[in-house]
This record gives C-alpha cells, sequence and structure tokens, in this order.
C-alpha cells in the first residue's frame, strides 16, 4: 500500500509542545518522509512557570534519541544534576534541635546474586541501623557531600550513578524548540480563537484570532491547563483527584544564591510544614523555591509567610507568583483527531516531578501507536487506558508520601485517614508489613515508579515491615553484613573521589 500523506498539528509550544514536536519529527523520520508533516502552532499567551522543574533519569535517554549534546543541554537549559529528593519533616514536625529526614535516591538498593539487602536491613535493630538510603546505595553519601554523579570526561548522559536533572522550563523549551526544527518542525506564531469541529465530532481546523484556519489530520494540545482543544472544543471530562492529594496552590519564586560559587545541592529539598510541602532546586544561577499547599487548609497569605520563613531575609526581594491547579487528569486523553499532551492532559502535584516525565511517555506511546494510515484515532482506546493507569499508579505513590506522616495538623491527619487512600494502596501497606515491595506487585509499562522507589518511601518514613517470624529464613547474615560494609566504604570513596557538584556544573558549561 502507497503511504497515505499525514498532518501533525501541535498546538502550543513550552515543554510539552517543542518536545513533542521533536520527539515525533524524530521518531517517524520526519526529515526523511515526505508523506509527513509537522506544524507547532505557538501561541504567545500560554505561558510557562518557570521556577526550576526537576527531571526522571528517562530524560538522559530522550535527550540522547534528540541527539542533543549534555553539555549544550547543561549550558543553554540552566540544568543542574538531581540525584534523588530530600524530604526534611514529613514523618514528624520539627523540633528544636530536632528534624527528621530521609533520602530517595534514584540508584536502586545494591542487590548482587548471593543476596538482597533489604530483608537483612529490616532484620536489624531499628534504634541501631543506618538509614535504608544510607545503608542500601552509595548515592546518598554522595549527594549528602554535594559531589556530583559523574565525573566530567565522562561519556554524555552516563556516569557511575543514575541521575536526572534540574532545569529552567523557559531555557530547556527554546532548546528543544531548536531542536525541533532542526529536525524540519515548521514553527508558527499565532494566538488559537477557537477550534471547529465537523459532523462527528472530531476537530475539523483550528481559528486563529487574525483570521487564519489551520487542519490536520492529527492535532496534539500542550496548551496547558487551558486544554484548549482537549477540553474547552472536546469536553473531555476531567478526573479530579483532590479526594486522594489535597494540594492545589503554590507559591512560587526565584532567588539568587548568597555567593557565585555556593555550594549546589544534587537533589530537590522538600520540606513539609503544616498544609503541605516547600521545594528547593539548585539551578546554575538561581535557586527555585515554592510553597505548595492545600487551598482548604491555608490561605495564600499563610503560604507565602511560610514560603518567607523558609527562604529568610533574601526573601524581601522576590518576586512570589501564586500558582492554582486542579489535581487530576482527562478521562479520555486522546478523543476522535485530538491527543492531549503535558498539563492539558492533566496533573497531579509537583511532588517527585512526574510532569516531564508523563510528556515522555505520552509522546513515546504517540510514535509507537502512530497510525501511518486508516483511521486516526486507532490508538485512542489503548492510550486512554495506558495513561489513564499511569496517572492513577502516579496518585498512588504520591499518596504513599502523604498518609505515613505522624504530624498532627489538620492537613496531615485526613490524609492519614484511611477513606483518602485509594484501595490498591491500602491492600499493599496491609501486605508490606509482612513483606518488602517487590517487583511482582506492579505492572511496569503503566509505573513511573519501581518497586524499589516504593521501599525507599516506606523506610524513609519508618514503616515497620516484621520479618521477624521468617528469620531463618533469611541466614546468609554475615554475607550481607560484608556488602553493608563494601557499600559504606565505596560511598566514601565516591564521596572524595567525584567532583563537587558546582565543579562539575562549571566545567561542563564552559564553552566547547
Amino acid at each position: 500500500m502507497d503511504s497515505v500523506s499525514r498532518t501533525i498539528l501541535v498546538v502550543g509550544g513550552g515543554t510539552a509542545g517543542w518536545l513533542s514536536a521533536a520527539y515525533l519529527a524524530k521518531a517517524l523520520a520526519l526529515q526523511d518522509n515526505p508523506h509527513l508533516k509537522i506544524t507547532l502552532l505557538e501561541s504567545p499567551d500560554i505561558g510557562i512557570i518557570g521556577v526550576g522543574e526537576g527531571t526522571f533519569p528517562t530524560i538522559r535517554e530522550t535527550l540522547r534519541f534528540l541527539d542533543i549534546d549534555e553539555r549544550k543541554f547543561i549550558r543553554q537549559s540552566s540544568a543542574t544534576f538531581k540525584q534523588g529528593i530530600l524530604f526534611n519533616d514529613w514523618l514528624h514536625a520539627p523540633q528544636p534541635g530536632k528534624r527528621h529526614h530521609f533520602f530517595h535516591p534514584f540508584e536502586a538498593p545494591f542487590y548482587s546474586e548471593e543476596t538482597s539487602l533489604v530483608p537483612y536491613w529490616l532484620l536489624q535493630e531499628s534504634n541501631s541501623r543506618p538509614s535504608f538510603a544510607e545503608a542500601v546505595t552509595i548515592q546518598d553519601r554522595v549527594a549528602g557531600a554535594k559531589r556530583g554523579p559523574k565525573r566530567p570526561g565522562e561519556p554524555d548522559f552516563d556516569g557511575p550513578l543514575n541521575y536526572a536533572y534540574h532545569v529552567d522550563a523557559h531555557s530547556l523549551a527554546r532548546l528543544l524548540a531548536e531542536r525541533a526544527q532542526e529536525l524540519g518542525v515548521i514553527h508558527i506564531s499565532g494566538e488559537l480563537e477557537h477550534a471547529e469541529l465537523s459532523g462527528d465530532g472530531a476537530i475539523d481546523r483550528v481559528v486563529l484570532k487574525d483570521g487564519s484556519e489551520l487542519n490536520a489530520d492529527l492535532y496534539i494540545d500542550c496548551s496547558g491547563f487551558r486544554a484548549e482543544l482537549i477540553g474547552r472544543a472536546l469536553e473531555s471530562p476531567f478526573e479530579s483527584v483532590r479526594d486522594r492529594l489535597f494540594t492545589n496552590r503554590a507559591a512560587a519564586c526565584k532567588i539568587p544564591y548568597s555567593t557565585p560559587n555556593a555550594p549546589i545541592e544534587s537533589y530537590t529539598l522538600a520540606t513539609a510544614h503544616e498544609g503541605g510541602w516547600t521545594w528547593d532546586i539548585g539551578l546554575a544561577g538561581s535557586r527555585g523555591i515554592g510553597c505548595v499547599y492545600s487551598g482548604d487548609h491555608i490561605d495564600d497569605d499563610r503560604a507565602v509567610a511560610i514560603l518567607g520563613d523558609y527562604i529568610g531575609p533574601q526573601f524581601k526581594e522576590a518576586n512570589v507568583r501564586i500558582l492554582a491547579f486542579e489535581p487530576g487528569y482527562r478521562q479520555k486523553q486522546w478523543v476522535r483527531n485530538c491527543v492531549s499532551v503535558g498539563l492539558s492532559a492533566g496533573f497531579v502535584e509537583p511532588l517527585e516531578a512526574t510532569g516531564l516525565v508523563l510528556i515522555e511517555a505520552a509522546v513515546g506511546m504517540i510514535a509507537e501507536l502512530f497510525p501511518h494510515y486508516g483511521p486516526v484515532d486507532a490508538p485512542a482506546r489503548r492510550f486512554n487506558q495506558l495513561m489513564s493507569a499511569r496517572f492513577e499508579n502516579i496518585v498512588k505513590f504520591l499518596k504513599l508520601h502523604y498518609c505515613l506522616s505522624k504530624r498532627e495538623e489538620s492537613f496531615w491527619r485526613e490524609n492519614a485517614d484511611p477513606a483518602t487512600i485509594p484501595e490498591e494502596l491500602c491492600e499493599l501497606l496491609a501486605q508490606w508489613r509482612y513483606r518488602p515491595p517487590g517487583r511482582f506487585d506492579f505492572i511496569l509499562d503503566v509505573e513511573s515508579f519501581a518497586f524499589f522507589n516504593y521501599q525507599y518511601i516506606l523506610y524513609g518514613m519508618e514503616f515497620q515491615t516484621d520479618l521477624s517470624a521468617g528469620r531463618s529464613d533469611f541466614p546468609k547474615v554475615a554475607a550481607a553484613q560484608r556488602l553493608f560494609e563494601r557499600i559504606q566504604a565505596f560511598g566514601e570513596k565516591a564521596a572524595r573521589d567525584l567532583p563537587s557538584h558546582r565543579d562539575l556544573v562549571s566545567e561542563l558549561t564552559e564553552a566547547a
């Protein structure tokens, strides 16, 4: 059969729009395919938050796939390295001279053919053992020492430790726009007025405010929270998850470092407060800080006060923005000839930086399922099933962070109420009282987090898995102890040998 010409119109720029356009251009071989045309309509009125954004380690493969040089990426997107998240005060409110914290690294716990260390850590005395992350991976020590996850001379996107990045969203969008256009994507600037539907309910064309019209076989809605096509035109129902995840607002700003050579943390700082939590992301030239909160538990003035208390004297120079969002997702993210990607498809909350990984998952699936001929909505049912399941599983994982807290404020007590915990998570928590999370608890194709991510949160929050009745099933205590000691020694050596995070970023951003 001869190839059928297909046209794709991406509506909206930003990270979602330009990443979608660039990825599809590369995956569908746009430059070598005379039957395919991809256009991006960028509306200047659809903005980017731009206060620092975290990513997943998957971003490295995405950038590699797009043939973007790592040095160029770091230089042009003000990127720094992210090795995980440090959680402060999530289990208990801080007391004078006493604070609880735990680390969620990107490295999986160390495993060998000889033994898994997890049960042996669980069987140790809880009052004397090191934290879970410190015991099972060297990344805890490396990140804690403000070291980078690699050396400057190592290959692009590779290193001894797993890592992602913190990025400036504005700069990243510009870099992706440049790459997309190199790959053959057509760029049009214009403000969307509305979309007109055909008799069968599909999008027939989009009309711009200057009166011009654009049409395509497939429309990709990257118009942000406005959801111009999937929501406004096609009225795809929105599934709120506020009954499980309560935060719906953020007060955000950027502040400079106290000195030009101040150390840069190589993890996101997530500090709990009375009505939510505060993110702190270190970029190359500034810190992006935001107070995430539930508008039902504290008001905007209180959130800004919490942000100011966190930042200190520098806060008086900050330009604070209040951002509102409804946590949830579209029940159908692909409707007829329109598929939504990014905020138009849904957003749960900033915790664990799932926004960009959902874009990556969606656009990767679109590229894989893309109908080169035949009905353009043929993949819609499968796409919707997989994306909805992925959203629900993210909700389940994020809820885990909240529901184990022992804080006494109403926000936290309501989060611990079993009525607000997803049923599947309740079932798993009951099982995990007697065994640690394992890979058969999850279906990988619809998960953003692996079983060991659950282990880091569970045991960081001091969840009790009781293996004492089966202690005799784990006889390799001496071998496990040798592995624990090796991890400690390797961690200490890596913390000495790897470069400081700021030095690594500085060297990689120097002009080639």
